[in-house]
């Protein structure tokens, strides 16, 4: 897939060749993830109607729930007023979509000048992944958040 059809050819994509895509529950309007796509990541996203996605870490095309088998089913595809952005709204398999094991990747909320917890875990990560895969995972948030200043 190196020629871009002229759906890709629309989107304004970054330097590295990516476009940021937000998961959104195609009922209920919750915002799941943000993640990137590549073009042909958006080429075979639409070819086989689910959510597939560039991972920037791995340098690799990444299919939602693949291992976790919580595959983002697409409802409808929109790009935004600048077209550098992507809106999938999606059914979300099995309703998580977060690595943590919960619904959204955005289940923190600022109060007070801290960042709450407000999501509940629906399944364990190791129940999900496996222990060695969850064990990765989770350094990897760890380190993240650790890095992480407050507002």
């Amino acid at each position: 897939m190196t020629e871009p059809s002229a759906v890709t050819r629309e989107i304004r994509w970054n330097e590295q060749g990516l476009v940021p895509a937000i998961a959104q529950d195609w009922q209920t309007g919750e915002v799941l993830m943000l993640a990137w796509m590549n073009s042909d990541a958006l080429e075979l996203t639409i070819r086989e109607g689910r959510a597939i996605y560039w991972s920037r870490s791995r340098q690799a095309l990444w299919r939602k729930g693949e291992e976790s088998g919580h595959v983002q089913q697409l409802k409808e595809l929109r790009i935004d007023c600048d077209a550098d952005t992507v809106l999938m709204k999606v059914d979300q398999v099995g309703g998580i979509a977060c690595h943590t094991g919960r619904r959204s990747c955005f289940y923190r909320v600022l109060e007070s000048g801290d960042w709450r917890v407000t999501d509940v875990v629906l399944k364990r990560p190791d129940e999900i992944y496996g222990k060695e895969s969850s064990t990765r995972k989770e350094s990897s948030t760890k380190k993240e958040s650790s890095t992480r200043k407050k507002p």
